[in-house]
């Protein structure tokens, strides 16, 4: 008779195929590579064929690796499913792991942990401030429970097989310039030093695009992932950008805010496995953060909350 295949080795096995080599799945779990290899040596043996194959100075999955490293995501979701249904009963939710884009990690965090505070005491969330890049990429990988991620227009993020998506809303985006700067358009930027996140962002090709849209190229001189530096350069005349109106209420850095032709708006969203999406944590994290972004919303619209805006 046949024994079973261990769910913790097949959950190595997928963490290989999305991360790609040991030392990662090994940092990425708290695991010495050494442990990580011997646990896929045993899953081989449980298996009966071949999962892994040298590659140089690394390894990659067989084709037969592949085969049950696809299945495994399978196992995993099931279990994953089984625990949230369990999950329903248990008077306390299980602890929720975020990945936090920027912006969202200022004005919606806090009002959320407030609001679960009240209805739900005592739960447990834990969150980090990562690029969206990164942190669906690690809900799909399981290092996150959910991930608030952000997409702007004509730049669709792209969808990561078992994860779902919801809609928080949109976060208006217009030119920031300091508050004594003649400028008026996006077009009387042209000559401007810039501010924008670094190459190979979604943010920093949608920015570019928008200068080349009314007819020049940015001169882009200072390159920040940190939004709030942006500010700091823009408010003190340094430099010009475009930012999420999201970044900006209750900020003590005085900009002028300009808006940009067609009014853009980026769309805040979180994403979560679709095993795990009906978990109490979830829910409740979810409709926390649903009531934040429109309490934030209503912050925005208030006049004396907000940087001039043009």
């Amino acid at each position: 008779m046949s024994t079973g295949w261990s769910t913790h080795r097949l959950l190595l096995l997928r963490e290989l195929q999305l991360r790609g080599t040991i030392t990662a799945v090994a940092t990425a779990l708290s695991y010495s590579p050494s442990t990580v290899s011997q646990q896929l040596a045993q899953l081989e043996r449980e298996v009966g064929a071949p999962l892994l194959q040298a590659d140089g100075r690394r390894v990659r999955l067989t084709a037969q690796g592949e085969t049950v490293a696809a299945h495994a995501a399978n196992v995993l979701a099931l279990e994953e499913r089984a625990r949230a249904d369990i999950d329903v009963d248990n008077p306390m939710p299980a602890p929720v792991r975020i990945a936090a884009l920027q912006t969202s990690a200022r004005a919606l965090l806090p009002r959320m942990l407030d609001m679960l505070a009240v209805t739900h005491p005592g739960m447990r969330v834990e969150a980090w401030v990562l690029p969206p890049e990164e942190g669906l990429f690690e809900v799909e990988a399981r290092g996150f429970d959910l991930v608030i991620a952000e997409q702007y227009p004509g730049h669709t993020r792209e969808h990561r097989a078992g994860l779902d998506r919801v809609t928080l809303g949109k976060d208006p985006i217009r030119l920031a310039v300091s508050p004594d700067s003649p400028i008026r358009t996006l077009a009387d930027a042209a000559d401007e030093p810039w501010v924008m996140e670094p190459i190979g962002t979604a943010v920093r090709t949608w920015s570019v695009q928008q200068c080349r849209d009314v007819g020049f190229e940015p001169d882009v001189r200072y390159s920040a992932a940190d939004l709030l530096a942006q500010v700091r350069l823009i408010s003190s005349g340094h430099a010009v950008g475009l930012l999420p109106e999201q970044l900006l209420a209750g900020d003590e850095s005085p900009v002028r805010l300009i808006d940009l032709p067609g009014s853009p708006s980026r769309e805040i969203f979180t994403a979560a496995r679709e095993s795990s999406s009906d978990a109490k944590g979830i829910i409740a994290v979810r409709d926390a953060l649903a009531q934040a972004f429109h309490d934030a919303t209503a912050v925005f619209e208030d006049p004396n909350a907000m940087p001039h805006i043009d």
